[in-house]
C-alpha cells in the first residue's frame, strides 16, 4: 500500500480470507537493527499488520472500524537475511474486540516470533 509502513517495510499481502491472513516481508536495511538483525519492531509491525488487515476484512466496513488495542511478541529466533512470512488466525471474534494469533516464519518455516494482537471494533461515527 502506497505511502504506508507497508510500503516502507516491503510488507506484501499474499492472501486474505476469514480464517487466515498471509503477508511476506524482507529481512534487509529496511526491517534490520543496529546489529544486523531483524528488528523486534519490525516483526511486530508484521504481525499488527496482518492483524489489522484479517480483523477489517470480518467486520461490516460501512458501519465499524478496527484498530490494535494491545500486541505482544515472542521473538524466538534471530535473522539476518532473506523472508519471512506472518501467517495470522483469528482466535476470537467477538461484538467489540477480536484476537489474533500471528506466526512468523523463515523460509525453511522456523518459527521467528510469535505474537498475539487484540484488535477493537468500533462503531463509524455516522
Amino acid at each position: 500500500m502506497k505511502n504506508t509502513l507497508m510500503e516502507a517495510l516491503g510488507i506484501e499481502m499474499i492472501s486474505v480470507s476469514d480464517h487466515e491472513v498471509v503477508a511476506t516481508m524482507p529481512v534487509d536495511h529496511r526491517t534490520h537493527q543496529p546489529f544486523g538483525l531483524l528488528h523486534g519492531g519490525a516483526s511486530v509491525a508484521l504481525a499488527e499488520t496482518v492483524a489489522s488487515i484479517g480483523a477489517f476484512h470480518l467486520i461490516d466496513q460501512e458501519k465499524e472500524v478496527c484498530v490494535g488495542l494491545e500486541i505482544n511478541a515472542n521473538h524466538i529466533r534471530a535473522k539476518k537475511s532473506g523472508i519471512v512470512t506472518a501467517y495470522a488466525k483469528p482466535a476470537h471474534r467477538g461484538k467489540t474486540t477480536m484476537v489474533w494469533e500471528v506466526k512468523i516464519v523463515d523460509e525453511e518455516n522456523e518459527l521467528i516470533c510469535l505474537s498475539r494482537c487484540t484488535m477493537a471494533i468500533l462503531k463509524k461515527n455516522i
